[in-house]
């Protein structure tokens, strides 16, 4: 079953990773989606002929959400281009998934990685959402990817700590504010996950091991295990569900 059909979908950072499963899990069940991607062009192309081979209808927009300034401007291309898909520029799914890689601890970190991380993982979603507001439709959905960091800091990331717990503030902030127009705001926290920004951790077999002893199903997560959460709370069957932040670690440190 088609549970998206006739909608409409924005996932930034969807060239890749948990990202692309998302674009792809959501056009599987019949949404038109937009992706956003940085600099994986290569990336965005090939998730979205991916897409189109299985049936499904999508397209890729460069935005480097770093920038503030770059924000407008990717609206108005999403605009024109679903414009010439649909004749309208109502949007029904936002995904706030781009991100940037967060190692690094509290003695290395400089006041330029900390502004990189802010601005790409707690201001970019605050002004996209803005700038999304006036296309999303009553009904609608945002969907934040957050992590289990967010809730459970880690020493070795407390930039990323902060600033997931700072979107899963968000969150809830949002879900208050958007209520009576009916648009669920969740937030998804993933914990291990199988993709390549932790490639080097996964090199590791004893850290592997560890973390998979203190996993309750015993075993890194795969891209399809967020994505499957995402398209639930973007789904009809969702609608009741707002204001939560979903951690989808399969029990990571219980």
């Amino acid at each position: 079953m088609q549970t998206l059909k006739g909608k409409t979908a924005l996932v930034t950072g969807g060239s890749r990773g948990i990202g692309r499963a998302i674009a792809e899990c959501l056009a599987s069940q019949g949404a038109t989606v937009a992706l956003t991607y940085k600099a994986s062009k290569s990336g965005a192309e090939e998730a979205v002929k991916t897409i189109v081979k299985a049936g499904g209808s999508a397209f890729a927009l460069h935005a480097d959400l770093a920038d503030a300034e770059a924000i407008p401007s990717l609206f108005e291309h999403l605009d024109r281009e679903l414009a010439e898909r649909s004749g309208g520029t109502a949007l029904d799914i936002l995904v706030n998934n781009a991100g940037n890689s967060g190692w690094g601890g509290l003695s290395d970190a400089t006041p330029q990685s900390w502004d990189a991380m802010v601005a790409v993982h707690a201001r970019a979603p605050f002004f996209v959402v803005q700038a999304a507001l006036k296309r999303l439709v009553d009904g609608g959905r945002i969907i934040n990817v957050s992590s289990a960091a967010g809730a459970r800091p880690m020493a070795v990331v407390p930039i990323y700590s902060m600033v997931k717990a700072a979107i899963n503030n968000f969150t809830h902030a949002l879900a208050a504010e958007l209520g009576p127009r009916r648009i669920t705001v969740n937030a998804v926290a993933p914990g291990w996950i199988r993709t390549d920004m932790n490639a080097v951790v996964r090199e590791n077999a004893e850290m592997v091991k560890a973390i998979e002893a203190d996993t309750a199903l015993s075993r890194f997560g795969e891209t399809s295990d967020v994505s499957a959460v995402v398209a639930f709370l973007a789904s009809d069957a969702g609608r009741w569900v707002t204001a939560q932040v979903i951690e989808a670690s399969g029990g990571y440190k219980l």
